[in-house]
């Protein structure tokens, strides 16, 4: 009775410590998605304009814009008359160009997002070669200095998080692997008990191994709880968070902290029990 009530609060220390550290590389990967959802955003947010002649008509815009939207690159596209142009223009400048000038020197315009794989400086030069065949397209053009910009520091975010994110995993496994033997500690008599008494080593190990799944799956559920409660907060303090998750990526990365937490836990558990039943009995003291 005495050996059950000391394992239990031990059992206990293993499984919140192993939920822990099982939460924080949960917390990290969910960073990682929303960093890859952010990523998508911006680049999918890129305007890509693709002016007409001025003598062309709107026939031949709507024409265009069909045999544009056809295309895999285009996500979605919107016609800009000269007069829409001459109104955002004024907007943003605050005054009025067409009684300045006298004339609208704008162009009628469609304005394309496209999808995020086409964002990059080798794809839009592809992308502008290909419109500008038509010849009723006067030029095509983008934020180059945005796009260079973008695609630099989304390189080296995401290689800085690559980064941190193998650290912490094998920081993780390290830990997890040190709270499952200090777990087993308590029970090494038991071990050299059973098998003095004749018990195999298969045995021995089974009753342990199942426990250190149990306890493995109890951990991983536990972070994972711990972390949709920490996605619940962020979200309603952050709506924009929520439109750009990716249910597939979340559902990975939680059944991976689960998988993850009952591997490691019956890897070290096995191998606790292994290292005991070789030891001599008077090296357990």
């Amino acid at each position: 009775m005495s050996t059950g009530k000391k394992a239990k609060p031990t059992y206990f220390n293993a499984i919140m410590g192993v939920a822990l550290v099982l939460f924080l590389i949960g917390v990290l990967g969910w960073l990682l998605i929303n960093g890859r959802a952010l990523s998508r955003a911006f680049k999918e947010d890129l305007e890509v304009n693709v002016e007409f002649h001025d003598n062309i008509s709107d026939a031949q815009v709507k024409k265009m814009q069909s045999i544009l939207e056809k295309q895999p690159f285009v996500r979605e596209s919107k016609i800009i008359t000269k007069e829409e142009a001459m109104k955002m223009e004024n907007q943003v400048e605050g005054g009025n160009m067409m009684e300045f000038l006298g004339y609208n020197p704008l162009f009628t315009s469609i304005s394309l997002k496209l999808h995020e794989e086409y964002v990059n400086k080798d794809s839009l030069v592809k992308v502008r070669k290909f419109i500008l065949q038509s010849n009723v397209v006067r030029d095509v053009s983008w934020a180059n200095f945005v796009v260079d910009q973008m695609n630099a520091n989304l390189r080296k975010i995401g290689i800085i998080l690559g980064c941190i994110s193998v650290v912490l995993l094998i920081v993780v496994i390290f830990l997890i692997d040190n709270t499952v033997r200090l777990a087993m500690f308590s029970s090494r008599f038991l071990i050299k008990t059973m098998q003095m008494v004749g018990a195999t080593r298969s045995f021995i190990t089974r009753p342990f191994d199942q426990r250190a799944l149990i306890n493995g799956l109890i951990s991983g559920i536990v972070a994972v709880v711990g972390l949709w409660i920490v996605m619940s907060f962020a979200h309603s303090q952050l709506p924009v968070l929520k439109t750009l998750s990716d249910t597939s990526l979340l559902a990975f990365l939680m059944t991976g902290m689960i998988v993850l937490g009952i591997i490691i836990s019956m890897i070290s558990t096995h191998r606790s029990v292994v290292k005991y039943l070789k030891m001599h009995i008077e090296d357990l003291y």
